[in-house]
C-alpha cells in the first residue's frame, strides 16, 4: 500500500468526518479550506494538492475495504504529535454546519480509537469544538 504524507493524513481525517454522512456541506467545505489556510501545520502544505488529495480520499473510501485503508495510511503518516491534532480538525469539521450527524459521530469514535486517543482528551477537543461552533 502506498503512504501519504502527513498533510494527506489530516486531510483524509477531515474528508471522512465530512463524507461519513453522505453530505459533504458547504460549511465544511468552507472549514475545510480555512483550517488549511490558516493552522501553523499547513504552513509548508502546497494548497494545490488538496483537490486531488481530497479525491483520492474519496476514491479509496469508494472501496469495498476502503475505510480501513485510509485509516492505516493515516495512521502510518501521523506522528503521535499531531494525532490530537488530526482528532481536533476532524470534529471541527463536524461541528462546522452547526450539527453532527450520528454517522459523523461513528466516523469520530472509529477515528478517536485509530489514533489511540484517551477518552478524557477526546472529550476535551470535542467540548472545545462544541464551544467554537455553538450558536445563539
Amino acid at each position: 500500500m502506498p503512504s501519504i504524507s502527513y498533510h494527506a493524513a489530516l486531510v483524509y481525517t477531515m474528508v471522512m468526518t465530512s463524507a461519513s454522512d453522505r453530505n459533504m456541506t458547504d460549511a465544511e467545505l468552507r472549514r475545510m479550506g480555512e483550517i488549511i489556510r490558516s493552522l501553523p501545520v499547513f504552513e509548508d502544505y502546497n494548497r494545490d494538492l488538496l483537490p486531488q488529495t481530497a479525491a483520492a480520499c474519496a476514491e479509496l473510501l469508494d472501496d469495498e475495504d476502503g475505510l480501513e485503508q485510509a485509516l492505516d495510511l493515516i495512521d502510518a503518516a501521523l506522528p503521535a504529535k499531531l494525532r490530537e491534532t488530526a482528532y481536533a480538525l476532524a470534529c471541527d469539521v463536524a461541528a462546522a454546519d452547526g450539527k453532527v450527524e450520528t454517522e459523523e459521530m461513528r466516523m469520530l469514535e472509529i477515528l478517536r480509537h485509530r489514533l489511540n486517543l484517551d477518552r478524557l482528551v477526546a472529550a476535551g477537543i470535542e467540548r472545545g469544538a462544541r464551544a467554537r461552533f455553538s450558536r445563539p
